[in-house]
């Protein structure tokens, strides 16, 4: 089986397994009524919104550790008459642009989850004053 024919293989299985899982919900494992699927605290929110700024940070350094030497070899290699060193430069530069790729992603994450918790905040602060309000406004007609 050729590597085109298995890797579509692994993508059609990988599909499948996706559509299955988004297509219906898992009992509820501790017998309650199931009423939310999904339950997140601000802390946990903050913790990944955390992570993904860590993960940021670190790719805009260590994604590009071997920068210099892949060029130098990539250098190298050319000047011996090696077509390898215009593919080992191809190759860094698809590296770089995925890790580009990667920190913006991450980027997105940490300001979405950021904006979210803030955003929640705010709205609780909303209900909470229009709640007090309406709790007013009941005493005092």
């Amino acid at each position: 089986m050729s590597f085109e024919e298995e890797w579509s293989a692994a993508r059609a299985t990988a599909s499948s397994q996706v559509a299955m899982r988004l297509n219906q919900a898992p009992a509820d494992p501790g017998g309650g009524t199931g009423g939310a699927d999904l339950a997140l605290d601000q802390d946990q929110i903050g913790a990944v919104g955390s992570e993904a700024y860590k993960l940021h940070t670190r790719l805009q350094t260590d994604g590009k550790h071997a920068a210099t030497a892949t060029t130098e070899a990539a250098g190298a290699l050319t000047r011996e008459g090696f077509a390898s060193g215009a593919a080992l430069l191809k190759a860094n530069s698809v590296w770089e642009s995925q890790v580009k790729t990667l920190v913006a992603a991450c980027a997105n994450i940490s300001n979405g989850l950021n904006y979210s918790l803030s955003s929640h905040a705010k709205d609780e602060q909303q209900l909470h004053a229009d709640f007090t309000a309406s709790a007013i406004d009941k005493y005092l007609t």
